[in-house]
């Protein structure tokens, strides 16, 4: 988005601010109103009130009726007139906001006359007019956070009028009260401009991530219409003129039936037929959604040109190339015999995708490569075998490759087993809990205990709680593994209340896609409500992702919230959302992501970046958990710099069910002790 239409609508947002501020606030005014002409009234000066109180009401009345008054934008809100008729005579936001002011301004002289009525401040109704006085000026404040200019022109003549009847009236006393009013005016104004300053960042994050959504959704259309186009085609892909897909496939099939380089014979014909080896290298950019959001799409096709061009010109003229979708491409290499193997050329394809690109900074592309050595002419099955090593090379950071060796093999064939056997894990209550504590008051009390799940696999040993979650999505177990964790916590949570530790939350972690796909809602509060357990001791996390779209969860969190749930946002600042985007669901604490935590002790960077986040979260009334806490060093840092929550191996280690109860126990009773760390 440019720069004007964020400015744009920003002001847009003030302005309907403005709106619902002055429809509240006036009304308030109008009864202020009525109070002054009554005391006029009963001193004797009604005729004065009378006219005073309709030059007042004339111009709230006005006030109110321009509320309704539509303005010339297309983004109207509900209710506002619509069609030629009404855009010929509705108003710019700027003319909007300038005319607000002038009422304003008009409404704040009629009560700089209320000295009229009480001859200057010096009649016994004094103390009424000042009182009212400064609690209208102090609400107009209030309630004019959005454009601070409507509250100041409002506020200044009545303030005024009374400053200069004070110092016009003399005297010891009055003359200090007037220096007091003064006072008053100025911390108002600086008020007025302070809220106007935190109603901009707030409206410029939101427009932001509005925008940032659009846009996302736009690259997800574009990039299904390009899908279903692909599909229509026939062997290359428009874009790069490479092969597509299927022309890949059809060219490893070719060359399986003829026999002229043989794919999946064995070392006997492959030796027969050619002297040689051949590998699927399969090509993940590096960077390139960045460039995509930041520079646009015609600059991504720019590079995705470019990158083919450079694969060409860097592989044997007769080398199949496949561009197989999005930034990623393929490549099925032959090295004669005797060659050392495809490192050499791994690297120098990195190096080459490296290089600068026109009208982009250097460094801002990058290439990962998978590569495996074929044995199979199906296509199918050589692109997992490469994606498992391209995956592993893209662990590892940028620009690396990686072989598709034993060990990955191991890998792929633990995760096979891993889908195989955890129903049978489940039924046997093989996976167990543990539990790492969140600590406040600088590592001294424990806020939460986070539950983590994990399985001592017969054959791998243990599975990691993150890839155990993935296989179980993918496997269809999903449901399965969350109700089997929901009867873990609730055991915890039956174990804190008979300890005494009520104060104590359980975290549970939730993804996205269950949140989306499964009753999560009904799950857990029915799950609790029939074992009689209080749901204010659960915390439900969800990565950040959530909030892209908001929509999708919003009803489920909502009832969680309004059950007595706490929720979450887990790893953030790893991925699109901002607070502003947050601000929409029921949110209660946000965890800053590891990656940001780990190392900040050393890192000026890194401690501006959660400065940020600590003082952004605290406008937004969110709570903040750094995680990751790894060295005292990194925790005396998030200390100094106000973190109240925190979560890592500095404080705690994660421990099942019994032993972390009766560390919590040993705790209290000792009081807070160093611990020593253990892996």
């Amino acid at each position: 988005m440019t720069a004007s239409a964020l400015n744009e609508a920003i002001v847009l947002d003030k302005l309907r601010a403005v709106r619902k501020t002055v429809a509240i606030s006036i009304p308030v005014n109008m009864l202020l109103g009525v109070a002054a002409l009554a005391v006029a009234i009963h001193a004797g000066n009604g005729a004065a009130g009378a006219l005073w109180f309709s030059f007042s009401l004339a111009i709230n009345i006005t006030r109110l009726l321009f509320c309704r008054y539509p303005i010339g934008n297309d983004r109207r809100e509900p209710g506002e007139a619509t069609g030629a008729r009404a855009s010929r005579r509705a108003l710019s936001v700027g003319r909007h906001l300038t005319l607000h002011c002038v009422f304003a301004f008009l409404s704040g002289f009629a009560w700089a006359l209320i000295p009229f009525l009480c001859d200057g401040y010096t009649t016994p109704e004094t103390v009424f007019y000042l009182a009212v006085v400064c609690g209208i000026t102090a609400g107009a404040v209030t309630h004019g956070f959005a454009y601070a200019v409507i509250p100041i022109v409002f506020i200044t003549p009545p303030l005024v009028s009374l400053i200069g009847c004070l110092l016009y009236s003399g005297g010891y006393d009055r003359n200090w009260l007037a220096a007091t009013v003064l006072l008053y005016l100025l911390a108002l104004i600086r008020g007025s401009r302070v809220g106007e300053e935190l109603v901009d960042n707030q409206s410029r994050l939101k427009n932001e991530a509005t925008f940032l959504s659009r846009s996302l959704e736009t690259a997800n259309h574009r990039i299904t219409l390009f899908a279903r186009d692909m599909r229509e085609r026939a062997t290359h892909d428009d874009l790069t003129g490479l092969l597509n897909r299927r022309g890949f496939a059809e060219v490893l099939v070719s060359r399986g039936q003829t026999g002229q380089e043989t794919l999946s014979e064995g070392a006997a014909r492959r030796d027969e037929h050619v002297a040689g080896r051949h590998f699927l290298l399969l090509f993940d950019l590096d960077g390139f959604k960045t460039i995509n959001d930041a520079f646009g799409h015609k600059t991504g096709d720019m590079i995705l040109v470019e990158v083919a061009g450079r694969l060409r010109a860097y592989l044997p003229a007769d080398t199949p190339l496949a561009r197989l979708g999005g930034d990623e491409f393929a490549a099925l290499v032959d090295l004669p015999a005797g060659d050392a193997g495809p490192e050499a050329i791994a690297k120098d394809l990195i190096a080459a995708i490296a290089a600068p690109f026109a009208r982009l900074p250097a460094g801002r592309i990058g290439v990962s490569i998978g590569i495996c050595e074929c044995d199979d002419d199906n296509l199918d099955t050589l692109l997992v075998a490469a994606d498992v090593a391209l995956y592993a090379a893209k662990n590892t950071g940028r620009n690396r490759f990686r072989i598709f060796d034993e060990a990955l093999r191991r890998r792929a064939q633990m995760t096979r087993d891993i889908e195989r056997d955890l129903a049978a894990a489940m039924a046997q209550q093989a996976l167990t809990m543990w539990y790492q504590p969140i600590m406040a008051e600088n590592g001294t009390r424990v806020d939460t205990l986070e539950a983590l799940v994990r399985w001592q696999h017969p054959a791998h040993g243990f599975i990691p709680p993150m890839e155990l979650v993935a296989v179980s999505a993918l496997s269809g177990l999903s449901g399965d593994l969350l109700r089997y964790i929901l009867r873990e916590i609730t055991k915890m949570v039956a174990l804190l209340r008979q300890n005494g530790f009520d104060d104590v939350r359980v975290a549970m972690n939730v993804s996205p896609r269950e949140m989306t796909q499964m009753a999560v809602d009904e799950l857990v509060i029915s799950e609790f409500k029939a074992l009689g357990l209080p749901l204010s001791m659960l915390e439900i996390e969800i990565t950040e992702e959530v909030a892209i779209d908001p929509a999708a969860v919003k009803d489920k969190l909502d009832r969680l919230t309004q059950a007595g749930v706490r929720l979450a946002i887990d790893d953030f600042g790893t991925g699109y959302s901002s607070l502003s985007a947050l601000q929409s669901l029921p949110i209660h604490r946000v965890k800053i992501d590891r990656a940001l935590i780990h190392g900040i002790a050393a890192s000026p960077e890194r401690q501006a970046l959660v400065d940020a986040v600590l003082h952004v979260s605290k406008s937004f009334g969110f709570e903040v958990v750094g995680e990751g806490v790894e060295t005292p060093e990194d925790q005396a840092t998030l200390e100094e710099l106000g973190c109240p929550l925190m979560q890592g191996y500095a404080l705690s280690r994660p421990r099942p069910r019994e032993e972390i109860v009766g560390w919590m126990e040993s705790g209290r009773k000792a009081g807070p002790a160093n611990e020593e760390l253990a892996p």
